[in-house]
C-alpha cells in the first residue's frame, strides 16, 4: 500500500497504541516515543514501514502534504487548575498532530487525492 493508505489503516486499527484519529477524524495523532518503539524501532513488534527513523517518517508525512498542528489549550485563572493543566499539556507535548485535507476519517474517498509531492 502507498504511505497514506498505510497510515489510514494504522489510525483505524486497534492494533496500534501509538497512532489514532483526533479532532473528529480530521487529524492523525502520534505519540512520538511510543510510535518510535512500536512501529519504527529495531525490535518493533509491528513493522509497517521500511524506515526506522522518526525523521524519515515525518519527512514522508510532509511529502504527502501533511502539516503539523499545534494544540492550543485554554488556561484557568486559579493556581491549582493551572498546575493541573500544565501537567496535562506537558503530557500532550510528545503527541504530534498532523492534518491533511485529503486525510479525513469521515471521507475515505478523499485518500486517492493524497499524492506525493
Amino acid at each position: 500500500l502507498p504511505f497514506p493508505q498505510k497510515l489510514w489503516v494504522m489510525a483505524e486499527s486497534n492494533q496500534f497504541q501509538s497512532i489514532w484519529w483526533s479532532e473528529g477524524g480530521k487529524c492523525v495523532a502520534i505519540a512520538e516515543e511510543l510510535f518510535k518503539a512500536e512501529v519504527l524501532g529495531k525490535e518493533r513488534p509491528l513493522q509497517v514501514f521500511a524506515m526506522q527513523n522518526i525523521k524519515s517518517f515525518l519527512r514522508q508525512l510532509n511529502r504527502y502534504g501533511f502539516i503539523k498542528i499545534q494544540r492550543d489549550f485554554q488556561r484557568s485563572a486559579s493556581l491549582p487548575e493551572f498546575l493541573a493543566e500544565e501537567a496535562a499539556v506537558s503530557a500532550h507535548s510528545q503527541i504530534l498532530y498532523y492534518y491533511n485535507s485529503s486525510f479525513n476519517r469521515e471521507h475515505p474517498n478523499l485518500l486517492e487525492k493524497c499524492k506525493r509531492r
